[in-house]
């Protein structure tokens, strides 16, 4: 039901947009989140928003770069990366969850897509 692409290779300070695009259920009382994860490494959520009244949250480490927003008309979830580090470097993953869910409960998942920064 979620389908994310958009990944890709960038040099250190490009961009990227993801998409996430959502199929089957309305997510009008859903929080939609971008997690990511680098080698080695947990999974972290880089941001979420509520598909309802926004309110977005974003992780420190891409505060000020990243923007998360979503398309009402397309079913669609974005995230606009911008000045882009190796430390981005990570698979990145689109989730929902129930607004009235425990905040780590996400219950839907896309696939991955890969960005990779290189200098």
């Amino acid at each position: 039901q979620l389908q994310a692409s958009g990944g890709g290779s960038v040099q250190t300070g490009g961009s990227l947009r993801l998409s996430c695009a959502f199929s089957g259920r309305a997510f009008v009382n859903y929080v939609m989140a971008w997690f990511r994860q680098a080698p080695g490494k947990e999974r972290e959520l880089v941001a979420n928003i509520y598909w309802s009244r926004g309110n977005p949250y974003y992780a420190d480490s891409v505060k000020g770069r990243f923007t998360i927003s979503r398309d009402d008309a397309k079913k669609t979830l974005l995230l606009l990366m911008r000045d882009l580090k190796s430390e981005d470097t990570a698979v990145y993953y689109c989730a929902a969850r129930h607004r009235a869910a425990d905040t780590s409960n996400y219950g839907f998942w896309g696939q991955g897509t890969q960005v990779t920064v290189s200098s």
